[in-house]
């Protein structure tokens, strides 16, 4: 697959078999994210695979942040409401965790650390892509959530960027859309 049919037919794909993941594969595509565009070379990408059993490390952090400031977090409601934020992490078989973990040089801007992260991202979704399985890049609340952190062991300086749900495709992808790039491009000449 070239990378102009990649850009353009990589879809998130929310819905995944438990069919398990190679180790090799996973290897693979947190290969490519290494070589995203970074700034100083500062490397500042961490990973965390996620699977079978170790998927509950993402899920128990999701039902304590599901819980957290509520005053009765024993009650039905809250029970049900924190097992529900638990089931997230059995959504696929393979869950790859990516933080950011920003250089503490005076010189190396937070901006440019957090984007080098995004970039790797990317390059592991096109990865996927290329490779004939599915994913979907979560965030929300709850990743930047101090609890989530703690769970992972990051830093407070540390950011969750997201969780990459990996496996194989268990749903037909929509059709992409996008504007003109050109209705987004100011050119300005001397």
């Amino acid at each position: 697959m070239n990378i102009q049919e990649a850009i353009r037919t990589r879809r998130s794909i929310g819905k995944v078999t438990q069919e398990p993941i190679a180790k090799e594969t996973i290897v693979q595509i947190i290969e490519s994210a290494v070589w995203a565009p970074n700034h100083r070379l500062t490397e500042p990408w961490r990973f965390f695979v996620l699977s079978g059993d170790g998927r509950s490390k993402l899920g128990d952090a999701l039902a304590r942040i599901a819980l957290a400031g509520v005053e009765d977090p024993n009650s039905p409601e809250h029970a049900e409401k924190a097992e529900g934020a638990r089931k997230k992490a059995l959504r696929s078989p393979v869950i790859i965790a990516v933080a950011a973990a920003p250089s503490d040089r005076h010189d190396i801007l937070e901006i440019e650390e957090i984007g080098a992260v995004h970039a790797a991202i990317q390059n592991m979704l096109l990865t996927t892509h290329a490779l004939g399985l599915g994913a979907v890049w979560r965030t929300g609340e709850p990743c930047y959530h101090p609890y989530m952190n703690e769970a992972f062991g990051l830093r407070p300086q540390d950011k969750m960027l997201g969780f990459i749900y990996l496996g194989v495709p268990d749903m037909t992808p929509t059709q992409g859309k996008r504007s003109d790039a050109i209705s987004k491009t100011t050119w300005i000449d001397a």
